[in-house]
Order: C-alpha cells, then sequence, then structure tokens
C-alpha cells in the first residue's frame, strides 16, 4: 500500500486495517474467492492475494499488522527543545529575519540534535506533533468571523461561477482553438 506525503498509518489506522484483514481471513475460511473478498471489503485485488498468501503461509497470525515501521528519530524530550527554540525565532538562531521556513527548521534540527532530516520530512515531524506551515501568534482586532464566514458561504461561489462562465465554451479542458 502506497501512503500520501503524512507518512504511513497512524496506530488507529493501523489497527482498522487490521480489522479489514481479519474480516478477510473470516472470508478465506469460508472458501470466499479472493474477488468476492475485496469488493466486499472495498480493497484491491492484489491486497487480498497478499493477505491469503501470507494467511495460508503463517494462518491469522500471517495477517496482523507488523507496528510502526520505525522508531522516531527525535525523542519526546527532543521534540520539547525543538518546541522551546522554535518559539524563541530565527533571530535567535542566526537568521537575519522572524520567517521560519521548513529549510531552516530541518537545520536548526541539525544543529540541535546531529539528526539529518529532510524538508519533506521536516513537515511531516511537524504536524505528526500538531503545529501547521503557518500559525499566526495573533488575530487581528478588526476580524469579523461571521463576516468571513458569510464571504466563504455566500461571495466566493458567486466570484467563482462569474471567473467559470466569463468565456463561454471555454473549460480548463479544452485547449486554444478547440472551442
Amino acid at each position: 500500500m502506497r501512503y500520501a506525503q503524512d507518512g504511513g498509518l497512524s496506530d488507529a489506522g493501523r489497527a482498522a486495517r487490521e480489522r479489514v484483514r481479519l474480516q478477510a481471513v473470516e472470508r478465506f475460511e469460508s472458501g470466499q474467492k479472493n474477488r468476492e473478498v475485496a469488493d466486499a471489503l472495498r480493497v484491491s485485488d492484489r491486497s487480498v492475494e497478499r493477505w491469503r498468501r501470507a494467511w495460508r503461509k503463517q494462518g491469522e497470525g500471517g495477517v496482523f499488522s507488523k507496528g510502526s515501521p520505525g522508531q522516531p528519530r527525535l525523542s519526546e524530550v527532543q521534540i520539547a527543545r525543538l518546541e522551546r527554540e522554535l518559539e524563541r525565532g530565527p533571530l535567535a538562531h542566526g537568521w537575519a529575519d522572524q520567517r521560519w521556513t521548513l529549510a531552516r527548521m530541518k537545520t536548526l534540527i541539525g544543529r540541535l540534535f546531529h539528526v539529518s532530516y529532510t524538508v519533506e520530512g521536516t513537515w511531516r515531524l511537524l504536524k505528526r506533533h500538531g503545529w501547521s506551515w503557518q500559525q499566526p501568534a495573533r488575530r487581528a482586532i478588526e476580524r469579523d468571523d461571521s463576516a468571513v464566514e458569510v464571504w466563504k458561504t455566500e461571495t466566493w461561489p458567486r466570484v467563482r461561477a462569474s471567473r467559470r462562465s466569463a468565456v463561454p465554451g471555454w473549460s480548463s479542458r479544452t485547449k486554444p482553438g478547440n472551442h
């Protein structure tokens, strides 16, 4: 199974996936064919084939989750220290402005813990620990949440619709000269 950019499954996701595999085992034992199992459980034929092979070779234990694919590279203590250092800001770590970028965070992790992450790995680490790519320190005093909601639900759909109908017969799927 291929995963999205955030990496593998969480513990809850792995447990849910394991329940699906155990349901497949019940269906194997009742004599159902791979295609029937795949359709019933809404999974691919290849997954069912792999599960059936593991089941034949090792029994029900062959389809159990193997657990997390790896150990975290930073401990909880290190994550707490990283958070404190990020709160100090980029200026405190030698950068000329107050913008944290993923590349700067990656560099900071390397300096503090002598651990190398890719930029994408840095993003996954931050996301896994509840950080977002952008989080303002405070909200504008003038912000009107109800006005923002009205704009999102009423104004934006009209703007988007008018942009689509601005050029008759034109769509993003047609090439110039084909309409």
